[in-house]
């Protein structure tokens, strides 16, 4: 009987130690987010395809009512401050424009990367606010000024009306609902999304408008996968009792 109860324990180690990597994160991603009374966002980053992939979305369900609720530029921190190369900017699946042209879901010619200076080293922006150069994420101008600037194409909430709140934001500027998807080349050899830190958002078209900072959420895989983790922990402990105490009869 001890023989089978080792047999069983040995088993169950041997299958820990196979399956211990599998309480590793899925896939390569790391989601920052935050929310302060009406205003909540989103960034998900991911390396596709050896870039650099940034989901900007504004997740908020509340509605829009005036420009310092639209969100307009996520800042975050690299560690090295690298230089990256912006390839584009699109609509993500499942959201959309209004008050303006799509050009098909480009909207590049309304985003600008830029780097270092305050508030972080790296930037991704709208609304111009005296951080940004001309837009470069290879689409064309679709509402002026041709310089990335004021609230077009910023990103409404998810929840927003586009039928109330003032001028600004019910048919005078194009605006987005609820995310854009980015792509940033020239990442670094050996680069890893832990060396992404200082993530905050911006909102408005000014630096005093609302800032979100924020901290790193797990992906829901990474729950999973540690909770069964933990759940084959807890087999091996028990086996490891049982056999124990058949040692000991």
């Amino acid at each position: 009987m001890t023989n089978v109860k080792q047999a069983l324990l040995t088993s169950a180690v041997a299958l820990f130690v196979l399956a211990g990597p599998a309480i590793q994160p899925a896939k390569a991603s790391v989601t920052f987010a935050e929310a302060s009374g009406s205003l909540s966002a989103s960034a998900a980053f991911d390396i596709v395809g050896g870039n650099l992939q940034v989901v900007l979305t504004n997740t908020s369900a509340a509605d829009v009512l005036v420009p310092t609720e639209i969100l307009t530029a996520v800042y975050f921190d690299i560690t090295g401050s690298p230089t990256l190369m912006p390839i584009s900017a699109v609509l993500t699946t499942g959201s959309a424009a209004f008050f303006g042209p799509t050009n098909g879901g480009n909207v590049g010619g309304e985003w600008a990367y830029a780097k270092s200076g305050m508030p972080s080293h790296e930037r991704i922006g709208s609304a111009g606010l005296d951080i940004f150069g001309r837009a470069n994420f290879n689409g064309i101008n679709l509402q002026g000024p041709v310089a990335v600037g004021g609230l077009q194409y910023g990103i409404t909430s998810a929840g927003d009306n586009l039928a109330t709140g003032n001028a600004p934001v019910t048919g005078k500027n194009a605006l987005l609902q609820n995310s854009v998807t980015f792509l940033l080349g020239s990442l670094p050899q050996n680069f890893a999304l832990t060396q992404i830190s200082n993530v905050a958002f911006q909102y408005g078209t000014d630096l005093a408008d609302p800032v979100l900072p924020t901290n790193p959420i797990p992906e829901p895989e990474t729950y999973a996968m540690l909770i069964a983790g933990l759940g084959l922990m807890a087999f091996v402990a028990r086996r490891r009792r049982a056999a124990s105490l058949g040692d000991d009869e």
